[in-house]
């Protein structure tokens, strides 16, 4: 099961990556799919895939790289930097997938500008 739901995402992640191409990820999801965001909002599959379409597109120049695509039992990880486009900054994204019947029934999505991990950490630093 674990292998498979990595493989789901994967395929689903394929297109959006290389080409901007959002159908090959919108046939990947549930149709009761919700994604949530760090400020606890979330969105449908329709809301959802219209801000991809509109983020990671094939004219919005945004690059993205995969470091990590983790797998156990229904949910999958992806850890990604992501360079905005038009000199926009540097991001850090862990988005966790939860797979049910063979679908992307939700993600939950933390961003990091890369600027700001040093800022973020300074109450580890204190701790310690």
């Amino acid at each position: 099961m674990t292998t498979e739901n990595k493989s789901i995402v994967q395929r689903a992640l394929v297109g959006l990556v290389d080409r901007g191409d959002t159908d090959t990820l919108a046939s990947f999801l549930s149709e009761d799919f919700i994604h949530h965001r760090p400020d606890s909002t979330t969105s449908t599959r329709a809301e959802w895939l219209a801000a991809v379409g509109a983020a990671l597109g094939p004219t919005t120049g945004m690059q993205v790289e995969i470091l990590h695509l983790v797998a156990d039992s229904d949910h999958v990880v992806v850890h990604s930097r992501r360079r905005l486009p038009d000199g926009g900054p540097e991001i850090v994204v862990v988005d966790i997938l939860r797979i049910a019947d063979g679908s992307i029934a939700e993600v939950w999505e933390v961003i990091e500008p890369v600027a700001h991990a040093t800022a973020n950490l300074a109450w580890w630093e204190s701790a310690q």
